[in-house]
């Protein structure tokens, strides 16, 4: 910047070309102007100042340690880059094991911070020949020519001449006392200690991230560590693991022998069928050769021969008919319909090809009872008629025989016997000492306290009295008056009990009415005796509340959760020759 100014001994001129003198610029004392002066020494002067300036950005006017520490910073620089590129190669080996990968973490995080200054560091040591040095004046020279080592040297004579009055005038080149604010060297510095304070901070994000991947992989290691002790565990217990195996499968075994001799029973059954069959076929051939050699006159006897043969043919069929519970096949759902409660039930002594359905929804407090003409109308339609009962009935065991309905009078032990055609009550008898209004229920409640079978041998009531400790009693009654023949104790609590049905006087029993359930205890009427099974029943439906057996379909009716499904059931039978 050029301002006219008067030197010292001389007035400045305010209108010498249209400048005035600027107070706020001190004329240094050592500068001196003159018209009279030669311009070659003013050239040289001139011509000296911008050497000492060259030398002082090239660097040859700097001190020895100011030197030596641009040396190091160029050694630093390099070292920097030569370790960046072996950390890159130790980060490119193979699999390492878990304390190698705690050092490769550790090294690739110095590499990323090596990388970065590798990169950053020579343009911030360059940064166009910046230096910090102290001036000798006594002030920071924060770049070449940012503030002159002399405080003459920023001043510089122009031109001069001398004015119409005689006095010498001089135009010089003040220096500009705010440049170091300006300056875009200081804003090059200031921009280097805001990435100096960024690089702190990274610094400090990636020393936190390095302690939590070492945590990481201290957990992992203590986890592989763990696993490895666990398959040695493994490992260890496998002989004992085989040992079990082969425990369960002898035990498996030993509950399969038993069924040989069941087996080698079928087969004599089998040998037993196929003589009578044999039998036959020889009685048939031996009367037609009768009937064409002697004619008529021995009819008697044959027809004496051929009754014995049917009645021992009945005989096989009946013991056939009974016989002990070996399975329970899988569910078939024959209609959706009612609420989750209830009965339904076919005539077991009703004739062949007569298939009415009987259909009691509830268990409490109704006396209304349907009846469809057969099992396809119940299934596919609505066509019914109603039946309405003199009292309503209470739980749901009751029971069809010969167009006759048995059951349970509500909140009472009275047995009514009902006929369904004629809408008669018949017959009604109370069951003594019999518990009743859920007193001693089922497991499912639902005041089925009192329960009526029809089996091969008859009428049944299943309940429980304060008498036997609310255990199950079975009871043997007569169709006509309801009258008990006999009662058998079984010892087992009533509560206890899912359902119950009766197949050939043998009692059986669920151990729940939800899912999961099996046939798991058997008293046998015939031999006073009971027993432990174990039989699958599939509780699709998951709530039975009513279970029968019906001896004419041999077929299992249940109500599960408003579903009316059947199941059938496999019979064992055993037949002695001397029987026959």
């Amino acid at each position: 910047m050029s301002h006219p100014v008067a030197a010292p001994g001389f007035s400045s001129s305010s209108d010498l070309r249209g400048f005035a003198p600027d107070p706020r610029l001190p004329v240094p004392p050592g500068l001196t102007c003159g018209c009279g002066r030669e311009p070659e020494r003013d050239r040289r002067a001139e011509r000296a100042g911008a050497v000492r300036r060259h030398r002082q950005r090239s660097g040859r006017g700097m001190e020895p340690e100011q030197r030596r520490g641009r040396g190091r910073v160029r050694i630093l620089t390099l070292g920097i880059l030569l370790l960046s590129s072996q950390l890159s190669q130790i980060r490119r080996a193979p699999a390492m094991t878990v304390p190698l990968l705690k050092i490769g973490i550790v090294l690739s995080t110095m590499a990323m911070i090596s990388n970065w200054m590798s990169q950053t560091l020579p343009s911030l040591v360059g940064l166009n020949a910046t230096r910090l040095s102290a001036a000798s004046a006594g002030s920071l020279d924060r770049s070449t020519g940012v503030l002159p080592d002399n405080a003459e040297d920023g001043w510089r004579v122009f031109s001069s001449a001398p004015d119409s009055e005689g006095r010498c005038i001089c135009t010089v080149v003040a220096p500009q006392q705010t440049l170091c604010s300006r300056d875009a060297r200081t804003k090059q510095l200031r921009q280097l200690l805001e990435k100096v304070q960024n690089m702190t901070q990274s610094i400090e994000v990636l020393d936190r991230r390095t302690q939590r991947d070492l945590q990481y992989v201290e957990k992992m290691e203590t986890q592989m560590r763990g696993l490895e002790t666990k398959f040695k565990q493994v490992e260890e217990s496998h002989k004992a693991h085989l040992s079990r195996q082969f425990q369960a499968l002898k035990s498996r075994m030993d509950e399969l022998l038993p069924l040989i001799p069941v087996l080698e029973q079928y087969k004599a059954d089998a040998k037993l069928v196929l003589q009578f069959k044999a039998e036959a076929t020889n009685l048939t051939a031996v009367l037609a050769e009768l009937q064409e050699e002697i004619g008529p006159f021995d009819y008697e006897e044959l027809l004496a021969r051929v009754s014995n043969l049917e009645n021992r043919l009945r005989a096989c069929m009946q013991k056939l008919a009974c016989g002990k519970l070996t399975g329970i096949s899988n569910p078939f759902t024959v209609k959706t319909s009612g609420s989750r409660f209830g009965a339904w039930m076919t005539d077991p002594a009703s004739p062949e090809g007569d298939t009415k359905v009987y259909y009691m929804d509830g268990y409490h407090n109704n006396r209304f009872v349907r009846v469809y003409k057969s099992l396809q109308d119940f299934m596919g339609t609505d066509n019914f008629t109603v039946y309405r009962l003199p009292h309503p009935w209470s739980g749901t065991g009751q029971v069809v025989y010969n167009q006759t309905l048995y059951f349970n009078k509500y909140q009472s032990h009275i047995l009514i016997k009902f006929h369904i055609p004629t809408e008669r009550l018949l017959t009604q008898r109370s069951l003594d000492y019999a518990g009743y209004n859920n007193m001693y229920p089922y497991s499912w409640g639902g005041h089925s306290d009192i329960d009526l079978m029809v089996d091969e041998g008859g009428l049944w009531a299943v309940y429980a009295t304060n008498q036997n400790a609310g255990n199950i009693v079975i009871s043997k009654l007569d169709l006509g008056t309801l009258e008990v023949i006999r009662s058998w104790n079984t010892g087992y609590p009533k509560r206890s009990a899912g359902e119950a049905f009766m197949i050939c006087g043998t009692l059986y029993m669920t151990n729940s009415h939800l899912g999961g359930a099996k046939v798991y205890y058997s008293y046998n009427t015939n031999t006073s005796t009971y027993e432990y099974t174990d039989i699958q029943f599939h509780n699709q439906y998951s709530h039975i509340s009513m279970l029968d057996y019906n001896p004419k379909d041999r077929a299992l009716y249940t109500w599960n959760n408003g579903h009316q499904v059947l199941y059938n059931v496999t019979l064992f039978h055993i037949i002695k020759s001397d029987e026959l």
